[in-house]
């Protein structure tokens, strides 16, 4: 097309204008020193006209020649330039553009590709983190949906209450949408959070015994009404690591609502149980969250991490979002963490948390 053609001559000459005249002043001197040699030796007073004409039409000719073939072999490298810059082509025009033919265009060529490789990976992450942010929004909304309606419902049975043993299994229900509408909103609000994590990080000795009670203080009434029986096992009267107490608390409160979430369509008894112990080799230490739930498919595991991701498990329950888990992996592996994760199939599920001791959140007493 015209808009990609070469530039013109005039514009190319205009750049290597420098060059040209640094050429005739060369041609020129060279005749100077000649003429004041012939002067010398007595044999002549001056160069005769013609012959300076001569030398500097001679001197033009291979002058233009040479000017005509850099030109032409420079002109795909200049096409391809035009062709870049037109924005309507995209941001993928660059790899078709010439590489370039002298070292300086060749080195330009190359810092403009390493910089076109950052720009891409980095668009490519952003569009990656829009669009899951997206679909979890959407997901957020249909979820936070249902217990608006559940509770609708609940408020229109309260008119037909005659017991307070109705009006109290009525109310428990209320709570218990209230408590999913209320988690809900914590998980939109960290997820949000993680977007600018380092803005939001203290790291200090954080007690992970108080975290662990605290967390099971929290689920302590749907631990009661689903017959789940929570214990706290620890190795010594406290178990410190240097982490963030906010985020940590967070991913272990997402571990205990999986645990009861998943726990809770089981019949019967059931116990869910925090463990701290300290490894006696390398003193990590080890928070682990076990439940005797319905347990996770062995073909499900490997994906249990990814993004939106609910397995068999999600057409068990309704509540699945396949956000719980990756949300946790995403702020342990952030804080320094490991997170590693074991289940039977029908018969519970462990969720551990490493530590990590060689990493700036050394595990340390006090």
């Amino acid at each position: 097309m015209d808009e990609w053609r070469a530039p013109r001559i005039g514009t190319f000459l205009k750049d290597r204008l420098i060059y040209i005249v640094i050429f005739y002043i060369a041609i020129l001197l060279v005749l100077l020193v000649v003429w004041l040699d012939l002067l010398g030796l007595g044999k002549v007073t001056a160069i005769s006209g013609n012959s300076t004409i001569y030398l500097i039409v001679l001197a033009t000719a291979v002058l233009a020649a040479g000017l005509a073939f850099d030109y032409m072999r420079q002109r795909m490298f200049f096409i391809s330039l035009r062709r870049f810059e037109d924005h309507k082509l995209g941001l993928y025009t660059f790899v078709g553009m010439h590489p370039g033919v002298t070292d300086e265009q060749k080195f330009m060529h190359s810092v403009m590709e390493k910089q076109f490789r950052t720009y891409s990976d980095q668009l490519t992450a952003y569009q990656l983190q829009q669009e899951q942010h997206h679909h979890f929004t959407n997901q957020w909304v249909h979820h936070m949906k249902t217990p608006v309606s559940v509770i609708d419902l609940l408020n229109q049975q309260a008119k037909d209450v005659r017991g307070v043993d109705e009006a109290r299994e009525l109310l428990n229900s209320i709570q218990e949408e209230n408590e999913r509408l209320a988690q809900g909103l914590e998980m939109m609000l960290h997820t949000a959070r993680l977007d600018k994590f380092e803005f939001d990080l203290h790291v200090r000795k954080t007690d992970l015994l108080k975290v662990a009670r605290q967390v099971v203080n929290q689920h302590k009434k749907a631990c009661i009404r689903w017959s789940i029986f929570p214990k706290i096992e620890c190795d010594e009267p406290d178990m410190i690591a240097e982490t963030d107490e906010k985020w940590i608390s967070f991913v272990v409160n997402q571990l205990v609502t999986n645990a009861i979430k998943y726990s809770k369509v089981k019949p019967g008894d059931k116990s869910l149980t925090i463990t701290l112990q300290r490894d006696p080799l390398d003193k990590k230490v080890r928070l682990s969250v076990a439940d005797e739930g319905i347990g996770i498919a062995e073909h499900d595991l490997p994906r249990v991490f990814d993004p939106f991701f609910t397995g068999e498990n999600g057409r068990i329950t309704a509540e699945s979002t396949g956000m719980g888990l990756f949300l946790s992996k995403q702020v342990v592996s952030r804080l320094g963490h490991r997170i590693e994760i074991e289940s039977a199939y029908k018969k519970g599920t462990v969720v551990h948390i490493i530590f990590q001791t060689d990493t700036l959140f050394a595990v340390s007493g006090r």
